[in-house]
């Protein structure tokens, strides 16, 4: 399992390039990925982000639309990204169709009233194939930066 895991992510590491943010900043996560332990149990397969309903929604990358519409009641919007990776995003109401390429930083979506969070948020998911992955790996790392020493020299 491990193997098979480190496989994956070696793979991923090659095809993921840093991404768009879904939201403006500042990016303010309101629930975490927190994956199930087998792909039926209990877990959160994707991040919830804090946003006034009516938000613009924008394309974490360049690719084409999956699926746009209704869900067990609900706006959603997935995209598919180059290597097969697809982009999920919850509740939306999609600015683009079924079949539509889309350029990364695009407005794809506006946010929607939805009731999985207690506050208003964009539920953003990441997939590869079947297997489920932190969305928040799509961003580019921030730089770190060495503060000067406040004692001196």
């Amino acid at each position: 399992m491990t193997t098979l895991l480190f496989t994956l992510l070696l793979t991923l590491s090659q095809v993921i390039t840093p991404g768009v943010r879904p939201l403006p900043p500042p990016l303010v996560v309101a629930r975490w990925w927190d994956p199930p332990p087998t792909p039926y149990a209990a877990g959160h397969r994707g991040v919830d982000l804090a946003a006034p309903v009516g938000a613009e929604i924008r394309a974490s990358g360049t690719g084409r639309v999956h699926h746009a519409g209704p869900v067990a009641g609900r706006g959603v919007l997935s995209l598919t990204l180059p290597g097969g990776l697809r982009t999920t995003y919850e509740p939306v109401r999609p600015l683009v169709a079924e079949g539509e390429e889309v350029v990364a930083g695009q407005v794809v979506g506006v946010l929607t009233e939805g009731a999985h969070c207690p506050l208003p948020c964009l539920h953003w998911g990441l997939l590869a194939g079947e297997t489920y992955l932190n969305p928040l790996g799509l961003l580019p790392r921030p730089t770190p930066r060495l503060l000067p020493d406040p004692g001196g020299p």
